[in-house]
């Protein structure tokens, strides 16, 4: 498979993540989790606005990868951003995640994913 076409591919799943962990788990509150965790770290009191706050900004980063617009500045805002999330809800919310500490894992794993699409798989561009 040649780079441009599993940049695409990676590109899409990587855009699809941000899509259903922002629009179908915290905008939609399919997964109401998502608003516990944020009630917990942020407090009660606006979590749902919160919630809903953070869904919209996952669906505008799914928006911006797909754009390809600045897209090393796109990979290390999402390096970034899901190291920094994680990082919080493994030390004050580990009860509430979906397979607990073991998250991070996961976490890492989307993170080297992103680095390895951005750094080594992407074709090099004017908007990179």
């Amino acid at each position: 498979m040649k780079n441009k076409q599993l940049s695409i591919i990676l590109t899409y799943i990587i855009a699809f993540v941000w899509v259903a962990n922002g629009l179908f788990c915290k905008v939609l509150n399919l997964v109401p989790r998502h608003q516990e965790i944020v009630a917990r770290i942020l407090g009660d009191a606006y979590a749902r606005p919160l919630t809903f706050l953070i869904g919209i900004s996952e669906v505008i980063m799914a928006l911006w990868i797909i754009s390809g617009y600045k897209s090393k500045w796109n990979a290390w805002t999402q390096i970034l951003v899901v190291g920094l999330m994680n990082t919080l809800e493994f030390i004050l919310v580990p009860d509430l995640l979906l397979w607990g500490k073991f998250n991070s894992v996961f976490a890492f794993m989307f993170i080297l994913l992103v680095y390895f699409h951005e750094f080594y798989v992407r074709p090099k561009t004017k908007n990179s």
